[in-house]
């Protein structure tokens, strides 16, 4: 469904209750949420960006979208991230002009869904399957991805609204598991996180990940210590052809 058709799919016209002042925030902010989904499904790449020290977070991200990594998770286990992701939502051209996204992840709770969506976040990503935080983010038409690990947490948060379950963590799991899950629920759109990497990434999207979920491969420690940003570009551009090669498209 193209975005511009959201607004019959959600009853709002000339003669709904929503008045000229709401209707043009409305349909923005579904314009936005339905076009953060979509790039993801389309890049089918989320970084994971989960590090101590974020004062070379600016650079890291224009690093990693240079190199085609177009969907960038700032997470809230360092308290900063709330901040670095209002910065680029300011400020990064390629997230101004709807051709990257920037989100917000380990959102634990509903205040710290609240916390996410007041910096800016364009999708909101959890380790777990909390229904206030998907009720929050759809009632504030921003993208969510809750965390699941058994066949009937990954169905409770679909049937909550999330938009893409995170099957988190994946480590333990491995690709099977992804399709034996998909086989009775085939509409479910999966995005393994934790333990892919280069090895097994073709694996999980054969098995029918919509997308994957990938830290600590692309953040090298020495690699950002010494401000080495083409290291890291090589790196990520790699997991980008990778996932452009696995793409059945």
């Amino acid at each position: 469904m193209a975005w511009f058709g959201l607004a019959s799919h959600l009853c709002i016209g000339r003669h709904s209750r929503y008045n000229q002042k709401i209707f043009p925030g409305l349909i923005a902010s579904t314009r936005l949420w339905f076009m953060t989904i979509q790039l993801i499904l389309d890049s089918r790449l989320v970084a994971i960006i989960r590090l101590d020290d974020l004062s070379s977070a600016q650079q890291i991200a224009e690093t990693l979208i240079e190199a085609g990594v177009l969907a960038l998770e700032f997470t809230l286990t360092n308290p900063q991230a709330a901040t670095e992701v209002r910065k680029l939502r300011d400020s990064n051209r390629q997230i101004l002009d709807g051709k990257a996204a920037i989100g917000i992840g380990s959102v634990r709770s509903l205040e710290e869904a609240k916390i996410a969506i007041d910096s800016g976040a364009q999708f909101v990503v959890s380790p777990i399957t909390s229904v206030p935080i998907i009720d929050y983010c759809k009632q504030n038409r921003i993208a969510v991805c809750p965390g699941a690990y058994t066949p009937t947490e990954i169905a409770t948060g679909w049937e909550a609204g999330a938009d893409i379950i995170k099957v988190f963590p994946a480590r333990t799991l491995g690709p099977g598991y992804i399709k034996d899950v998909l086989a009775p629920m085939p509409y479910l759109k999966l995005m393994p996180t934790g333990g892919v990497d280069h090895t097994n990434l073709k694996a999980y999207f054969d098995a029918g990940a919509v997308a994957v979920g990938i830290g600590s491969q692309f953040l090298d420690p020495v690699a950002i210590q010494n401000h080495d940003w083409a290291s890291i570009a090589q790196v990520a551009a790699r997991y980008v052809a990778l996932c452009s090669q696995s793409d059945p498209r």
